[in-house]
C-alpha cells in the first residue's frame, strides 16, 4: 500500500507539465526568503520617498537647456526617465539618480543626482555627454560612458568607460576608471576584408 502512495505521489508530481526549476529561470544569488517569514526590521523598511523627477530635472538651473528641450513624452504622458533611490552621499534619505533618454533609441543624454537638503533637492552631480547612464552599486555612483570612433554607427559603439564615484565630504571623488574595447568581428559590425594572394 506504502508503495502505491509512493508511486501516485510520484505521479502526481510529474504530471504537472513543467519542466522543473527551469519555468521560472535562473536562481538568483541571494538567499530565498518565505514572504511569510518577515521579519520585524524587513517588515519596518519604508519605500523611499518618490520624486518627480522630470519636474525636478526641467526646474534644475544645473541641466542644459538641451537636455531640457529634449525632454518631452514618448507617449501620453509618458518620459524617458529612469530614476533610482539609494544612498549615495551619507544622508539621513535616499539620494536620487535621474538618467534621461532619447525616446527613439533609449540614449542617455544626461544624468544627475540629486541630495535632500533641509527639504529641497539639490543637484550633486551631472553629466551631459551622450551616450551616458549613471547606476547605484553598492553605494558608489557608477556611470558608463560609451565611445564612438569616426564611422561609428549609434548601434555599435568602439568602446565604453566605466567610472565609480564615491562621495567625499561634499561632492563625488572618482574612485576607479575601467575602460572596455568592443570587438568589431560581432554584433553585426563590418568585418575587415581579408587581403588577396594574387
Amino acid at each position: 500500500m506504502a508503495a502505491f502512495a509512493a508511486l501516485g505521489l510520484f505521479l502526481t508530481a510529474c504530471a504537472t507539465g513543467g519542466t522543473g526549476a527551469r519555468d521560472e529561470g535562473p536562481a538568483g544569488s541571494e538567499a530565498a526568503v518565505p514572504s511569510t517569514a518577515q521579519t520585524p526590521a524587513a517588515s519596518a523598511t519604508k519605500a523611499p520617498q518618490r520624486v518627480d523627477a522630470v519636474k525636478l530635472v526641467k526646474n534644475d538651473p544645473e541641466v542644459s537647456p538641451a537636455v531640457k528641450n529634449a525632454l518631452k513624452p514618448c507617449v501620453a504622458d509618458e518620459y524617458p526617465v529612469d530614476v533610482s533611490y539609494g544612498k549615495l552621499t551619507g544622508g539621513t534619505t535616499n539620494d536620487v539618480v535621474v538618467n534621461v533618454m532619447t525616446c527613439a533609441d533609449a540614449v542617455g543624454v544626461g544624468s544627475y543626482v540629486y541630495r535632500e537638503k533641509d527639504g529641497r533637492y539639490q543637484n550633486v552631480f551631472k553629466a551631459e555627454e551622450p551616450p551616458v547612464y549613471a547606476e547605484i552599486d553598492r553605494g558608489d555612483l557608477v556611470v558608463t560612458q560609451q565611445l564612438y570612433a569616426k564611422g561609428d554607427p549609434m548601434s555599435y559603439p568602439s568602446s565604453e568607460e566605466v567610472i565609480t564615484y564615491a562621495w567625499s565630504a561634499t561632492h563625488f571623488a572618482e574612485e576607479s576608471r575601467i575602460h572596455n574595447d568592443y570587438s568589431k568581428a560581432v554584433g553585426g559590425a563590418e568585418a575587415p576584408t581579408p587581403a588577396s594572394d594574387n
